[in-house]
């Protein structure tokens, strides 16, 4: 039996964490797409690592107890990759809040009814989340503690308050860190612990088909125009990924990391303050 890590969303930032942290565990990697789960599998087996795919929807509890179900076969679940999800342009407002809000919900809700004693878990959002106005605390507190099968019921996440699918991913990034910070209550009563990388800009495939569509040159703006000047990379992702997993790490719990190059902050004081 070995620790064991669950990988979510076989994509290159799920994979350079885990390839990062994963060495010595068996690594269950679950995606919508088995496809790409079998790929990120070979590649990491070829390179020396434990890795079985599996087929998994993160909008479905029953898919996602299926694949607790299935780590749990080969030892005691100590790590947590949530990098599963839908960009805006991808997919509809009701699969992005399906998905990317609820389903994120759900999995550190299971996980961490299970995570082993000094465990730890990192979900990936967006720096998206904190592109949006403050909510209410009253609206912060409902995304936080609302009961997840209770979530799409919330009157801010109804359709006439969702402007497009930009504003809903934003709201599901929001709604992550939020759970991130009440599920981080829960996993430290087990000795475990929970927190957020939120990313900028990171070139993968994903991206660079978005740089290449009808939304390529306000992407390439954003990193241009950000204090950084480029892109991330997901092993830059990883890196912070890798304080927060390890004992360098063991007094930081719910807490969201931003990575993005300082995007955000030329969003709010810089050339990409919006035009008023």
């Amino acid at each position: 039996m070995k620790d064991v890590m669950i990988l979510t969303g076989a994509g290159q930032i799920g994979m350079a964490i885990a390839r990062r942290m994963g060495y010595g565990m068996k690594i269950i990697v679950g995606d919508k797409k088995i496809e790409n789960a079998q790929t990120i599998a070979k590649i990491m087996n070829d390179a020396g690592f434990d890795v079985e795919p599996v087929e998994m929807d993160l909008s479905s509890r029953e898919s996602i107890r299926n694949l607790i179900t299935e780590a749990k076969k080969y030892g005691e679940i100590s790590m947590l990759v949530n990098a599963a999800g839908v960009s805006p342009s991808q997919a509809p407002i009701e699969a992005i809040l399906k998905v990317d809000l609820y389903g994120t919900a759900v999995l550190l809700e299971e996980v961490g009814k299970v995570i082993k004693e000094g465990g730890v878990g990192v979900t990936i959002s967006s720096q998206s989340g904190w592109r949006m106005p403050a909510l209410t605390a009253e609206e912060d507190e409902l995304l936080a503690v609302t009961p997840a099968e209770e979530l799409l019921k919330l009157p801010l996440l109804q359709p006439d308050h969702i402007r497009d699918t930009l504003h809903a991913y934003q709201m599901a990034k929001r709604c992550n860190e939020k759970r991130v910070m009440a599920e981080a209550v829960k996993w430290g009563r087990r000795g475990a612990r929970i927190n957020d990388i939120a990313p900028g800009i990171i070139v993968t495939p994903l991206a660079v088909d978005e740089f290449n569509g009808p939304r390529g040159d306000f992407y390439k703006n954003m990193f241009a125009s950000c204090p950084a000047g480029r892109p991330g990379t997901a092993d830059e992702v990883a890196n912070v990924a890798e304080l927060l997993m390890s004992n360098k790490g063991a007094f930081i719990t719910g807490a969201t990391f931003l990575i993005d190059g300082g995007a955000t902050s030329s969003y709010f004081y810089g050339p990409l303050k919006p035009a008023e």
